[in-house]
């Protein structure tokens, strides 16, 4: 029986897709699981998700997530963080740096 057909995703052609900051793109799915890569640049707006943890994994650059009430977590490339569910959360990024979100498929990517 042959293998169903595989798709090889190449993360650097990607991110020729990503034209804009803060616009993610879909990059696989995994059973109720999404994977977005996106662009972070300069300041991102205070939000929470109420329902969802939201995994941020650092695929180039430094990113700086600073977390109401926390201590900021900084993550370089090669690092990553899960934000709880309900946390208020602002991601920050002084230069171009690309993100790797593992989130669950209903979570909205631009937060509320």
């Amino acid at each position: 029986m042959d293998a169903p057909w595989i798709p090889v995703i190449d993360i650097e052609t990607k991110l020729e897709e990503i034209e804009e900051p803060w616009s993610p793109v879909d990059l696989a799915t995994v059973n109720d699981q999404v994977i977005r890569m996106a662009l972070f640049h300069g300041e991102y707006h205070w939000h929470r998700h109420e329902e969802e943890d939201e995994l941020f994994y650092v695929y180039r650059g430094e990113v700086r997530i600073e977390v109401k009430g926390h201590r900021d977590v900084e993550l370089r490339s090669g690092e990553m963080a899960v934000i709880p569910r309900d946390v208020e959360h602002r991601p920050v990024s002084a230069g171009p740096s690309y993100v790797l979100m593992f989130e669950p498929l209903q979570l909205k990517s631009k937060g509320d």
